[in-house]
């Protein structure tokens, strides 16, 4: 979700600004997301890399947070909606900690949909951390090294329980990922916008799935209605029969 302090500077307004606006964006596609049947949101709210912004902002970014957690979990429960967190929380304070622990017990045993917030997230700190786990379970004797594969890391890094992201859609104009769900978006359809967050909306959102829905998704693997054309036209160019 980027673009915030961009989108306040453009309308004149302090970064605090954009940041609100960004909430209520968030708002809307959670409700868009509803409205069309999708299961699961994943959203880029604070990455480990944030940390190394002024630290005004900083605060201000956490403060909000902590004021979105307050605000909207009554109408995310009513909604249905779970609500889970990924990232290290060790760094938040006491009291940020215990606001996610009872956001996301509150929410627990909702069924319609999944919100997940990332924060203090970023995919090289994920994949370390299975590493340490699997590491741990090998010292002890519980996981043979050789019985690693990669359904044991997928169900080792965060939202191993989840199905993997169908759609990664990143605003702002930047043409990266910048540290998301890096084992997880294997074979994600990406899409990008120039959009700012703020700016991102219901019209934006169905955009973004018309594309996708566009697309052809083959995970690695042929057409197998183009496999024998394929096949005989390698040939040809080799010059066997």
């Amino acid at each position: 979700m980027d673009g915030n302090n961009r989108w306040a500077s453009r309308a004149g307004l302090p970064g605090a600004a954009g940041h609100r606006a960004g909430v209520e964006a968030v708002r809307g596609i959670i409700e868009a997301c509803q409205a069309r049947g999708i299961e699961v949101l994943t959203l880029y709210a604070f990455s480990s890399e944030n940390w190394g912004r002024p630290e005004a902002e900083v605060r201000a970014l956490l403060a909000l947070f902590s004021r979105y957690l307050r605000r909207e979990i009554d109408k995310l429960n009513r909604d249905n909606i779970r609500l889970r967190f990924i990232g290290r929380r060790d760094r938040f304070s006491d009291h940020l900690q215990r606001l996610m622990e009872r956001s996301e017990a509150q929410t627990r045993n909702n069924t319609k949909a999944t919100l997940v917030l990332a924060v203090d997230y970023g995919g090289r700190w994920d994949l370390v951390q299975a590493c340490q786990q699997l590491a741990s379970r090998v010292a002890s004797g519980l996981l043979s090294p050789e019985n690693i594969t990669e359904d044991t890391i997928h169900q080792t890094v965060s939202l191993g329980d989840l199905p993997a992201p169908d759609l990664c859609i990143r605003t702002g104009g930047d043409y990266r990922v910048s540290n998301f769900l890096l084992w997880q978006l294997a074979y994600t359809e990406l899409h990008f916008t120039d959009l700012l967050w703020p700016d991102f909306d219901d019209a934006a959102l169905g955009r973004a799935i018309d594309d996708f829905a566009s697309r052809e998704r083959r995970f690695g693997c042929r057409n197998p209605s183009q496999g024998s054309e394929s096949s005989w036209r390698m040939s040809d160019s080799q010059g066997e029969p």
